[in-house]
C-alpha cells in the first residue's frame, strides 16, 4: 500500500505542468543574472581599451624601450617607467615577504585554541577594523607616526650595513622601505581573513585523526591543517599581492615619489600608481600618452597576478584536497 502511494506521488510530480508565468519568472531572471555578469567583462574590456587607444601614441613611440628607461622629462619629451614598474614590483614583493609570516601566523593563532576565545574574538575583530581604515589616514599615519619612529632603526642598518647597494643610501625621510612597511599593515588584514576562514573550514577529522596517531599540536597545524588550506590561504596572498601593486594614495604620500632609479630601499622612489596620482592632474600632450602607457602596463600586471592566482589555487586544490 504504501509502494502505491509513492508511485502516485511521483507520478503527479511528474506529471505537472509548470505555469507560464512561472516559466517567464525563471527565463527573467537567468536573462538579467547573464547581463549582469556580462557587464563586468564590457566594463573590463572599456577600461583596457580606452586606456590601450590613449597610449598608443607612447607605445609606437617608444615601443618595449619605454620599460627599461628611467628618464622622465617633460621638457624634452622622454619618458621610462622602468623606476615606477622596479619600484611597483619591489614594493609590493617585500611588503608580502614580510606580511605573509604575519597574516598566516595570526590566522592560526586566532584559530587555535591557544588562548580564550574572548581575547581571540577581539583580536580577529581589530584585524577586521584594520582593513577599513582609508588609505589617506594610513598614509598621514605613515609619515607623521611611523617614519619618524623607525628612522633611528634605519640610521642603525645605514651604518652597519651600508656598503651594501641594498642599505646604500641615508634615511632622511620618506622612501622604498616605509612605503613597504605601509603596504604591510595594508595587506596584513586580507591575509589574515581569508586565512583564517581557510583554516576555519578544514574538516576537524583531520586534525583529530592526527591526534590520534600521535601528532603534536604544531605538527598537526604544519603537517596536516595548513596544507589542507593552502589553497584558500595562497589566493589570500595573491589577492594581498595584486591590492598591493594598485595601492595609491598611502605609498604616494610616503614613498618620497622620485623618478630616479636607486638600488637603496632607504632611497625615494615611484610606483606606477604614485606617479599616475602626482603627475596626471597637470599631464599634457605626449606625457599623458605616456602615463597611459604605465597605467596600461600596471593593468597587464594586475592581470597576471590574478590569472596566476587562479591557476595556482587550482593545482594546490587538486593537489591538497
Amino acid at each position: 500500500m504504501l509502494l502505491r502511494v509513492d508511485i502516485e506521488r511521483t507520478s503527479k510530480f511528474s506529471l505537472r505542468t509548470r505555469p507560464a508565468s512561472e516559466k517567464m519568472v525563471d527565463i527573467g531572471f537567468k536573462n538579467i543574472v547573464v547581463a549582469m555578469a556580462s557587464m563586468v567583462a564590457v566594463v573590463l574590456f572599456s577600461i583596457f581599451a580606452v586606456v590601450y587607444y590613449e597610449s598608443t601614441e607612447s607605445i609606437s613611440r617608444y615601443g618595449l624601450r619605454f620599460l627599461f628607461s628611467s628618464a622622465w622629462n617633460p621638457v624634452t619629451d622622454e619618458y621610462g617607467a622602468f623606476t615606477a614598474i622596479y619600484g611597483t614590483l619591489f614594493t609590493s614583493i617585500a611588503s608580502l615577504v614580510i606580511a605573509i609570516p604575519l597574516g598566516v601566523g595570526t590566522a592560526i593563532f586566532i584559530t587555535e585554541n591557544i588562548i580564550p576565545k574572548y581575547i581571540r574574538n577581539i583580536i580577529g575583530i581589530m584585524v577586521e577594523l584594520l582593513a577599513a581604515i582609508p588609505s589617506v589616514v594610513l598614509g598621514l599615519w605613515a609619515v607623521f607616526i611611523m617614519e619618524p619612529f623607525i628612522r633611528p632603526f634605519l640610521n642603525i642598518i645605514y651604518e652597519v650595513f651600508g656598503f651594501i647597494p641594498f642599505f646604500g643610501t641615508k634615511p632622511l625621510g620618506a622612501g622604498m622601505m616605509p612605503a613597504i612597511l605601509i603596504l604591510v599593515v595594508m595587506i596584513l588584514p586580507i591575509i589574515t581573513s581569508i586565512s583564517k576562514d581557510s583554516l576555519k573550514q578544514v574538516p576537524s577529522k583531520l586534525r583529530q585523526a592526527a591526534y590520534g596517531i600521535g601528532a603534536s599540536r604544531w605538527t598537526t597545524i604544519f603537517k596536516v591543517i595548513i596544507p589542507a588550506a593552502i589553497s584558500g590561504i595562497t589566493g589570500g596572498v595573491l589577492l594581498a599581492l595584486g591590492r598591493a601593486m594598485g595601492e595609491t594614495m598611502a605609498v604616494t604620500m610616503i614613498i618620497g615619489n622620485s623618478n630616479n632609479f636607486s638600488w637603496s630601499i632607504f632611497a625615494p622612489s615611484y610606483t606606477i600608481s604614485s606617479m599616475l596620482a602626482n603627475q596626471f592632474g597637470e599631464a599634457d600632450g605626449s606625457q599623458v600618452s605616456s602615463l597611459m602607457y604605465a597605467a596600461l602596463i600596471l593593468m597587464i600586471l594586475t592581470l597576471l597576478v590574478n590569472v596566476f592566482a587562479q591557476w595556482i589555487v587550482k593545482k594546490l586544490s587538486l593537489k591538497y584536497q
